[in-house]
């Protein structure tokens, strides 16, 4: 695959999140998949994964613990085995209810047709914030 049927696969997974279709999201990744969104955030979602059910239970994280309340690609840049893209993200935490919006960095490196390693940020100060109960 190339650059541009990556950048298609990667829209894919976020069309797929949007509508809560996690079975896609996972027929797209490496079995083997290296997964990590802030390895040692705050949230629940936080920390290393490994494999497709590792990152089942990262997306359960997400829907048992926040609401989102936005999700937008904002800018992407890709390479034959690469794409990197900048997400405008907002969620209300549903235990504290607070909500907070913010930009999310995600790089996804192919392994042929399947996404074999994705890392992410995120705002850890402000995530641990609407996490803290006052």
């Amino acid at each position: 695959m190339g650059a541009e049927e990556n950048v298609k696969v990667v829209q894919g997974i976020y069309e797929a999140f949007g509508r809560g279709d996690v079975e896609h999201i996972l027929d797209q990744l490496a079995d083997d998949v290296d997964w990590a969104v802030e390895v040692n955030g705050p949230a629940p979602w936080n920390g290393p994964r490994k494999g497709k059910s590792e990152v089942a239970a990262f997306f359960k994280a997400i829907v048992d613990n926040s609401e989102v309340t936005e999700f937008t690609p904002l800018a992407f840049t890709s390479s034959e085995t690469d794409v990197m893209e900048v997400i405008r993200y907002g969620a209300r935490v549903l235990a504290t209810g607070k909500s907070a919006s913010m930009d999310l960095h995600h790089w996804w490196h192919f392994r042929g047709d399947k996404v074999a390693f994705v890392r992410g940020t995120e705002d850890t100060l402000l995530v641990s914030q609407i996490f803290t109960r006052d």
